[in-house]
């Protein structure tokens, strides 16, 4: 029987101890056509010497090291990473970016593979996303697959803003997502190359959505695969209280919607973006004055700085901006935070079903 021939990518930087937690689970995997890629991002530390030396290449033929010049970060790491993974002598039916803190069980890939294979037209897909320390609870980085309201807020199945739900089976039904998680993507070869892989521009943080909203505006479906569950540690990158991870996720927020919404149907005309972008601007302003009064006045500015950032870096997009007839809509046609915070819903099962597009 032939298997499909599955790449795993993982990006890592000066991570030796995650490295040493999670990546011999990975090397451990239960599929019989396997090959991880360790892209090192300019490491400083032993990492790539140990897993060079844990892992001698005589006897792990299926682990390739890929050591880029500089720190390209999560996007760039990986969009290289492919790239030199081309030039190794294999090929791969399926890519999968898994962050250096995921530790997976060796049966992992199996349910990934079989919905694939049963699915041509899934672009990408992703499996359940748990909490490494508390394995009964959903992981905020992506849980159980991801949407976006009305006005561009991500939450997920399993995640209500910052509250956590336990994971009682409630979301163990495959089913279509607007966007997968980037701790653990699944994506087709076919539909990387049709949207040329993540946006540079963004360094991380919200690539993955990006990335599956463009899949979509190409044919392309995207998916959470329940039956496959991975423990992701978290903030392995930047720490949630990290001014510039505030500051990458409102910029790269903003980014994302004006290259993926549709302009206004005439010079001078409003568009959905427009719209949003006012609605937004309002909620924002608001989350500048909490964090000021709360003494997080460098979490404020980010905000600020995020905004200004986004309005000088939106140019480029504006040649590939969708029409509206091409445009894919947001899935979510609530507000979140009013469901939330007015309505007192807490949990994804408590939303309106007549409320999504997906």
């Amino acid at each position: 029987m032939t298997h499909p021939r599955v790449t795993v990518f993982i990006v890592s930087w000066n991570a030796r101890p995650l490295l040493e937690q999670c990546l011999p689970s990975v090397l451990a995997t239960d599929w019989p056509a396997l090959d991880v890629v360790l892209a090192d991002n300019a490491s400083t530390d032993d990492s790539v010497e140990w897993v060079r030396e844990r892992y001698p290449a005589p006897d792990f033929p299926h682990l390739h090291i890929i050591r880029h010049p500089e720190n390209w970060a999560f996007a760039r790491g990986n969009n290289e990473a492919v790239r030199q993974a081309g030039t190794i002598s294999f090929s791969s039916d399926y890519y999968i970016f898994l962050n250096n803190d995921v530790e997976v069980p060796p049966g992992w890939l199996r349910p990934l593979v079989e919905r694939m294979e049963a699915e041509p037209g899934l672009g990408a897909l992703q499996p359940k996303l748990l909490q490494h320390g508390d394995r009964s609870m959903f992981e905020y980085a992506g849980a159980a697959g991801g949407f976006l309201d009305r006005w561009g807020y991500p939450f997920t199945r399993g995640r209500m803003l910052f509250e956590m739900e336990r994971d009682a089976g409630q979301y163990d039904h495959a089913r279509t997502a607007f966007w997968a998680t980037g701790a653990a993507l699944m994506v087709r070869p076919a539909a990387w190359d049709a949207t040329g892989g993540f946006d540079e521009t963004f360094v991380m943080h919200m690539e993955e959505i990006d990335l599956c909203w463009r899949m979509q505006r190409e044919g392309w479906t995207v998916g959470v695969e329940p039956s496959s569950e991975v423990y992701h540690i978290g903030g392995a990158s930047l720490p949630k209280e990290s001014p510039q991870k505030t500051f990458l996720n409102f910029r790269n927020n903003l980014l994302m919607l004006y290259k993926n919404l549709p302009p206004g149907p005439r010079p001078l005309l409003p568009g959905p973006f427009q719209y949003i972008l006012f609605v937004r601007t309002l909620l924002d302003t608001l989350a500048v004055g909490r964090a000021a009064l709360s003494g997080r006045g460098a979490e404020a500015w980010a905000i600020v700085r995020a905004y200004a950032a986004a309005h000088r870096m939106k140019g480029p997009y504006r040649a590939a901006r969708p029409t509206r007839e091409t445009a894919v809509p947001l899935p979510y046609r609530r507000s979140i935070l009013w469901d939330r915070f007015v309505r007192g819903r807490r949990t994804f099962q408590e939303l309106p079903d007549d409320a999504f597009g997906v």
